[in-house]
């Protein structure tokens, strides 16, 4: 489990660094103001949660069978492709029913928290 999440979470870091310079530099001039808002908004959480799967691939290297720790990870994981994947869609295609499918990210990514934090009750608290 451990190396399946830093793995994965470095290549989504990657992604996003990659993305975030796309945004930056390709999409200047291309998107209006809200778009390019939208697809910010899209490479920052994407960011902040690759940045949390590579603390649950860390905290797995010590505790590797721990169910709540994988449900972390994965909900990290389903929240970036929901929230952030809804997101960059929305910004490129100017599709607004996309913009309903975002909360369900975002609803993972609160669901992976809380299993981060019940993850740190259950073993250190």
């Amino acid at each position: 489990m451990a190396s399946f999440f830093v793995t994965v979470a470095s290549l989504s870091g990657m992604l996003a660094v990659a993305f975030g310079a796309f945004g930056a530099h390709a999409l200047r001039g291309r998107l209006d103001d809200y778009a390019l808002d939208v697809f910010s908004t899209a490479v920052q959480y994407h960011f902040y949660h690759s940045l949390a799967l590579l603390a649950v691939g860390i905290i797995a290297l010590q505790y590797p069978h721990t169910a709540l720790l994988k449900s972390s990870g994965w909900l990290f994981l389903v929240g970036i492709v929901i929230f952030s994947g809804s997101l960059y869609l929305l910004s490129l295609t100017g599709l607004r029913w996309l913009g309903a499918v975002t909360p369900l990210g975002g609803l993972a990514f609160i669901g992976g928290w809380g299993c981060l934090a019940a993850t740190g009750w259950k073993l250190l608290g």
